[in-house]
């Protein structure tokens, strides 16, 4: 277990002390180096310590940022489904106010240029300030947020110990909350192991990493790296032919170009990381596909002419790779070993609060 756990945390009622750590005295959070994986992105304006990130877990697990105190980040973001909301379509926020896009998972986060399926926030940080004050989500105007915070003496002093004497403002939330969130990394699946040579893929699985990696296959190495960039994803946006679409104003979600205003990026959305996916359904950001299966029949044979379709969509005049039956399986044997249950059950990711309810209130 890393350091994260060196912090001991004392629960007794509603009363938390962190120990081992003295003002002025962080530790540097350990992050592991994953085999595989791109050399990290570091954020020079917010150092990750292991008491920042413990700080930010806390308010991560916090209803005291929602309006009504019924709603925190892991409402929506739920560890044993990768930090994602499924099997639900779309989130529930504030009275039950549902969402227009299905909620992403959580990992990995430290390597995205921007996040939300629209690429709307270019950090973490500034990720954090979007559902909070979101009146269909946690609907909480930031002056009374961080009122909130500065009332409560555990929140006061733990951010004295990380960020100095100085008033917390949004701010500083925010770089708690993103110094958490750059600390779930998912490198631990079955397919990690057989990076490291710790294990080895069946037969099947095997032909699924190979019908993945074939452009005359499956085709899925342009935009979803394996071993060469085991992070599963491009981190780029793209149009997937979800849709058959002649003019760029008749899609129904314009995506990126919602937030660039640029036509050419209508109808393009964020390139999710295949890890963890079949612990996330539904897919893509309409929730459209239920299963895994039938996200593969849509890559098979369900493909649609788009305005803006990504050029490496090369199979699109057949509507697909047209894939076997048997290949079918097999890329769904390999996918599936991208899947971290120890990153799902690790208690460094888990809820801090003596409830195991993630709606509990401040400390």
């Amino acid at each position: 277990m890393r350091l994260f756990l060196v912090l001991s945390i004392l629960c007794a009622g509603s009363f938390f002390l962190f120990s081992g750590a003295e003002k002025g005295k962080l530790t540097p959070y350990p992050f592991p180096a994953p085999t595989a994986f791109p050399v990290m992105p570091q954020a020079a304006e917010n150092p990750v310590s292991v008491e920042g990130a413990l700080l930010g877990k806390f308010l991560f697990y916090d209803s005291t940022l929602s309006k009504d105190y019924s709603l925190s980040c892991a409402s929506c973001h739920k560890q044993e489904h990768a930090f994602s909301d499924s099997p639900q379509p779309f989130s529930a926020g504030i009275d039950g106010q549902i969402q227009k896009r299905n909620t992403p998972p959580l990992f990995n986060l430290a390597w995205y240029p921007a996040y939300f399926w629209d690429g709307r926030a270019v950090s973490l940080e500034d990720q954090v300030f979007f559902p909070v004050r979101d009146h269909t989500e946690m609907n909480l105007d930031w002056v009374t947020a961080t009122k909130r915070i500065r009332k409560n003496k555990f929140y006061r002093d733990q951010f004295e110990l990380v960020f100095g004497p100085v008033e917390i403002d949004s701010v500083l939330i925010s770089k708690a909350i993103a110094q958490f969130e750059r600390t779930l990394i998912s490198s631990n699946s079955k397919f990690d192991r057989v990076l490291r040579r710790e294990d080895k893929l069946t037969k099947e699985e095997a032909r699924g990493f190979e019908i993945m990696n074939d452009q005359s296959m499956a085709d899925c190495l342009h935009c979803h790296s394996t071993d060469a960039n085991a992070l599963v994803t491009s981190l780029k946006f793209s149009n997937n032919g979800l849709d058959a679409v002649s003019d760029v104003y008749s899609f129904a979600d314009y995506g990126l170009g919602g937030y660039t205003g640029k036509t050419s990026d209508y109808g393009k959305f964020k390139i999710p990381s295949l890890r963890n996916i079949a612990l996330t359904a539904p897919y893509m950001h309409d929730g459209r596909f239920k299963t895994l299966r039938e996200v593969i029949d849509f890559y098979s044979s369900g493909l649609n002419q788009s305005v803006t379709l990504d050029s490496k969509m090369t199979h699109i005049r057949q509507r697909g790779v047209q894939l076997t039956e048997y290949d079918k399986n097999c890329l769904e044997a390999f996918l599936k070993t991208l899947t971290d249950s120890v990153f799902c059950s690790n208690p460094e990711f888990a809820n801090p609060f003596a409830a195991s309810d993630s709606k509990t209130k401040s400390p």
